[in-house]
């Protein structure tokens, strides 16, 4: 009886082998319309800055990171453990080729720019593309919607995305939208406009092509529209001269924060000082192109709500 039982469990422990010691195919379909598939469930990962900042809260841990530009500047990774990640570029579209080659990664993830037709980092995208297949999730609309993007692909890499930490990042993100909503609607007639500073002119932001300042339209903020889009190269802004610093009147002046230069620039401009805005004191920091998970949404909504309690909504015609 013994051996019959003995003979039986060996048996169903033959036939059941092959299926623990197959792994399972992983495979995804990227912003392109392109579909990756891999053999198992990459392990090893290089991410974009961006990419990282969507993926690593929700658990999914990348061996190395490219950066638009030098990491302890990169607002997308502010607040992040970075410990043991390899850093492989520091510049805009430049990775140390060498390094990413040694980390024989299974995969890239970057983001697709349908403006600019190209994935983050631009030209390295090709290259790396050589060691590892690139793919990743498209630069949206909405923040929100490239969230649940992330929240997708985290689960496919194996995220559990019932961790508490989760859950607590997205409800203080629902009592800062809340907030944010409360403000704008107490003050309907209040225009803002969002801009990039430089020495040369001062570039007023397409709401269209920005994903946070299109949530900011939807949840009640009215933000200028510029009517002269540049056609090419940097066609996600209009340039305006300094001198006509004053083209788009608006009570409230949202800047580019990604690097602290730029408020530092506008402020050597004559011109700068005598917006209305700027004057009032009505200037407040834009979070452009960075937000990539709930809790930096938060803290970046809290400081809009703040500056728009504080900002006056008949400041400009």
């Amino acid at each position: 009886m013994f051996l019959k039982s003995l003979l039986s469990v060996s048996v169903a422990a033959l036939a059941l082998a092959p299926a623990f010691a197959q792994a399972e195919p992983w495979s995804y379909t990227d912003a392109t319309g392109q579909t990756v598939t891999l053999d198992a469930i990459p392990q090893r990962i290089i991410m974009h800055q961006d990419a990282a900042a969507g993926l690593i809260p929700l658990g999914i841990r990348p061996v190395g990171i490219y950066a638009d530009g030098a990491i302890s500047e990169v607002k997308a990774l502010e607040g992040l453990d970075l410990s043991g990640i390899e850093i492989v570029g520091q510049s805009w579209s430049e990775v140390d080729i060498e390094k990413v080659a040694a980390l024989q990664p299974d995969l890239i993830i970057a983001e697709w720019w349908d403006r600019n037709a190209d994935w983050s980092g631009g030209e390295i995208a090709t290259q790396m593309a050589e060691i590892a297949p690139v793919t990743g999730p498209a630069a949206g609309d909405s923040i929100i919607a490239m969230i649940e993007d992330y929240e997708a692909l985290a689960v496919s890499l194996g995220a559990d995305l019932t961790e508490p930490s989760i859950a607590e990042a997205k409800a203080a993100f629902a009592t800062s939208l809340a907030a944010f909503k409360a403000a704008t609607g107490a003050k309907p007639g209040l225009i803002a406009e969002a801009v990039y500073t430089g020495a040369d002119a001062i570039y007023v932001a397409d709401p269209a092509g920005a994903a946070e300042l299109l949530d900011l339209q939807s949840w009640g903020l009215d933000i200028v529209t510029p009517s002269g889009v540049d056609a090419a190269g940097n066609n996600y802004f209009e340039t305006v001269s300094w001198e006509n610093a004053d083209k788009y009147p608006a009570d409230l002046i949202m800047v580019d924060n990604r690097l602290s230069s730029t408020l530092e620039l506008a402020l050597m401009q004559p011109t700068w000082e005598t917006l209305p805005a700027v004057a009032a004191g009505a200037v407040t920091e834009w979070p452009a192109f960075w937000l990539r998970n709930y809790a930096a949404y938060a803290g970046a909504l809290d400081k809009l709500t703040d500056a728009v309690n504080a900002a006056d909504e008949d400041l400009v015609p």
